[in-house]
This record gives structure tokens, C-alpha cells and sequence, in this order.
């Protein structure tokens, strides 16, 4: 029966994309200014699966579903479970706050409180069917719907876990999930107790073996303070096929990365601001020593294995117009010398401008004076570490409450 809701987990997901998009929306060095944001996910998706780049700590995997049970055990119907579920999340918010204190960091809401509009159930809710944590498919809307029929088959759920389940009936949670502190939420915290972390990394094992993210779960350190994945003190035990992902991923990031810093160049440029102008012209000369400092790696760089990997071993769609543009930047950003001459290299300049048209139609900044009044300075210009950020918090939660000997 389960591959009969697959579209439908699809279908959320590609929402759900959406809605980090708007999330991040305001950190502009993190916004996909030239498309490229399929890739991306692409190689996020299989280093790291069931992360978000709007995740923020461990211990929501285990927060949302104590939640959702707690009221499903109370059968709090279809109508009413929406509500209920935000009063709760919202109250969260407030004990993540006290036990948090300062700048709450990591507490989703500590600045909205009552008025936030996107809630942890929804931030973690693919997270949680991609860790086989949450067994119901569908979106939030369509959970919380089916909650008076599943009422009527399910019998409700014991603090103990000890109600059988029917026959050829799902239920909508893993039946392993350790039970909620008896304080919980009122005294919600980040720490994850033994059991907990040792539930989560057991999850991830299981449900994702041949990710980096499981390899680090098992194995990492949390004491690591590596800025991109691939420098991890780790690299050289990751299983090869970890490495190999790692490879392709880091290559894109360092190659595409030119574009973005370009981009903004060229909106410098554009704008005539001097001090932007002579950041970008700087920040390119840096990314072009690097590209020399790894000329060998990049000549050596198989990129049919490259779009193999992303377009084939993941569900991630990739236009056509995303892969020619790329495939353009990367013959240019490749070719010999080609970094340290790009500032005036017309094909390159064609190519960002047709590429940002073809994005933004009339609201593309270089061809739009309005459209670049907008622009604060730093348009996308990060460079791609494919959710790492998150995903190391993450771990790191799991790793060190697994030293933990309390349970």
C-alpha cells in the first residue's frame, strides 16, 4: 500500500523545498541566485538525507512525534489536531527558551513566539519519513486528516507502547521511539539522553546505511571543527563511497563558486559601488589561486561520473537549462588560466547575464536598474557546503549524547 502515497510525499517535498527557500530568503550569501540550487540538493540529499537547511537541533526528531502522539493517544480528532499540535509547539518554544537562555540558539521561534508561522512538525516533517521515524506518507494537511479513520481501525497508543497493533494497519509512528520525558514539554532541552541518541543513530543506520551522515553517526567526532565535509580529520576512514560523492561535491562547489563571486562582480560592476567592486575583484583573485592550486584534481575530474552521480542516484530533478549552464561554466572555469583573465572575459559575462535573464526575466538585475537597487551587496555569494552546517549540529547532538550514561 505504501507505494500508492509515494506522490504525495513527492509532491510535499517539493513544497517543502519551496518553503526553505523562503525561509532563507534573507541570509543573502546562502540565496540561489543563478539556478543551481537542484545540484545542491542533489549532493546534500545523499551526504546528509533527512536534514534541512532551516534544521536546527536533534532532539526536534524526537520532539514533533512525542507531540503528534501524545495527542493521538488523547484523540484529538481531524479538526482539532492542527491547533492543538501549534499550542503545544508554541509552548515548546517558551521551555526551549527558559532552559536555553540568552540568545535561545537553535530554538525555532525564539523570535516569532506565538506568531510563528512555520512550525518544527512542518520543518522536520520529511526529515522524519527519510529516518523511517514517521511511517504515515503524505503532507501535514493530509496526516492530520486521515487522524478520525486511523482513530477507528488504530487502537490508541499506550504510554507503554503496549496497544496491539491490527493486523495490516501502519501506524503512523515507529513503534521504537522512546517515550517523552514525564516533564515534557514543560522542561524541554536540547540534550539528548542515551537512549535517545542511541534511537537516533540506530534510525539513521537503518534507514539511510550508505550515507555519510549514518558513517558519522557511528563513527565521527564531535570535537571536529572542519568548515566544509571534506576536510573532515575523518576523510581518509570515510567508506569510498562517501569519498568519491565528497570529491564530485567539493569540485562543483570550489568551480560554481566562481560564478557566484562573478555574479556579484558584474552587480558591483553594474552599480558602480567601488568598495563591492574591489571585495569581488579580490575574492576572485583568491578563488582563481585556488583553482590553480587544484588545476591536477580539476583535469582529472570525471564529470560524466559527476552527472551521473546527481542525476541518477538521486530523485532530484535537474532541468536542462540548469545542466547546459553549468556544463558552459565549467568548460570556461576550467580552462587554463581562464580564472585570473574572467573579470574580462566576455563569453563568461554573456553567460551570467543570459543565464540570470533566462531565471528573472525582467526583474534580472543587470539589465534592470530598479531590480538592482535591491541588491545589498552580497547576492548568493557563499559557497556551497551542502547543509553541513546543520547536519554536523545534528550529528554532533547524537554523538555526544551517546557518551551520555544516563538513560
Amino acid at each position: 500500500m505504501s507505494s500508492t502515497f509515494t506522490w504525495l510525499d513527492y509532491s510535499e517535498q517539493e513544497r517543502r523545498k519551496m518553503l526553505d527557500v523562503v525561509d532563507l530568503f534573507k541570509e543573502q550569501n546562502t540565496r540561489d541566485e543563478l539556478g543551481i540550487g537542484a545540484i545542491r540538493d542533489a549532493l546534500a540529499e545523499l551526504l546528509f538525507p533527512g536534514t534541512g537547511t532551516v534544521q536546527t537541533r536533534a532532539r526536534y526528531f524526537l520532539f514533533v512525534p512525542w507531540i503528534y502522539l501524545d495527542l493521538e493517544r488523547r484523540k484529538k480528532t481531524s479538526n482539532e489536531f492542527a491547533a492543538a499540535a501549534r499550542a503545544i509547539e508554541i509552548k515548546l518554544i517558551e521551555a526551549l527558551a527558559r532552559s536555553h537562555p540568552g540568545q535561545g540558539e537553535g530554538v525555532i521561534g525564539i523570535e516569532a513566539r506565538a506568531g510563528l508561522k512555520r512550525l518544527p512538525s512542518n520543518i522536520y516533517w520529511l526529515g522524519l519519513a527519510t529516518w523511517k521515524i514517521r511511517l504515515a506518507h503524505g503532507s501535514q494537511d493530509q496526516f492530520h486528516r486521515s487522524l478520525d479513520r486511523y482513530y477507528r481501525v488504530m487502537p490508541a497508543r499506550s504510554r507503554s507502547g503496549e496497544a496491539e497493533t491490527p493486523l495490516n494497519i501502519q501506524p503512523n509512528w515507529h513503534t521504537g521511539l522512546p517515550e517523552a520525558p514525564e516533564d515534557f514539554p514543560d522542561q524541554a532541552n536540547f540534550t539528548l539522553r542515551r537512549v535517545e541518541a542511541d534511537y537516533l543513530r540506530d534510525r539513521i543506520m537503518t534507514s539511510v546505511p550508505t550515507s555519510l551522515l549514518a558513517f558519522l553517526v557511528d563513527k565521527g567526532r564531535d570535537d571536529d571543527a572542519a568548515e566544509y565535509p571534506w576536510f573532515h580529520p575523518q576523510f581518509s576512514q570515510f567508506p569510498p563511497v562517501n569519498r568519491e560523492q565528497l570529491a564530485h561535491a567539493r569540485n562543483f562547489s570550489e568551480a560554481i563558486h566562481g560564478a557566484a563571486l562573478f555574479y556579484n562582480f558584474l552587480l558591483a560592476e553594474k552599480s558602480a559601488n567601488r568598495e563591492r567592486l574591489k571585495q569581488y575583484q579580490d575574492e576572485l583573485e583568491v578563488w582563481a589561486e585556488n583553482q590553480a592550486a587544484r588545476e591536477t584534481e580539476f583535469s582529472q575530474w570525471n564529470q560524466q561520473r559527476f552527472w551521473d552521480i546527481v542525476k541518477r542516484d538521486t530523485t532530484v530533478h535537474i532541468s536542462l537549462p540548469t545542466q547546459n549552464f553549468v556544463k558552459s561554466w565549467l568548460q570556461l572555469a576550467l580552462a587554463p588560466d581562464i580564472a585570473s583573465r574572467l573579470k574580462s572575459h566576455a563569453p563568461a559575462r554573456q553567460l551570467i547575464q543570459l543565464r540570470e535573464r533566462s531565471l528573472k526575466g525582467k526583474l534580472a538585475r543587470l539589465e534592470n536598474r530598479d531590480a538592482l537597487r535591491n541588491w545589498n551587496g552580497a547576492a548568493g555569494a557563499g559557497r556551497l557546503d551542502y547543509r553541513w552546517r546543520q547536519a554536523k549540529t545534528i550529528v554532533d547532538d547524537i554523538l555526544v549524547g551517546r557518551k551520555e550514561s544516563h538513560a
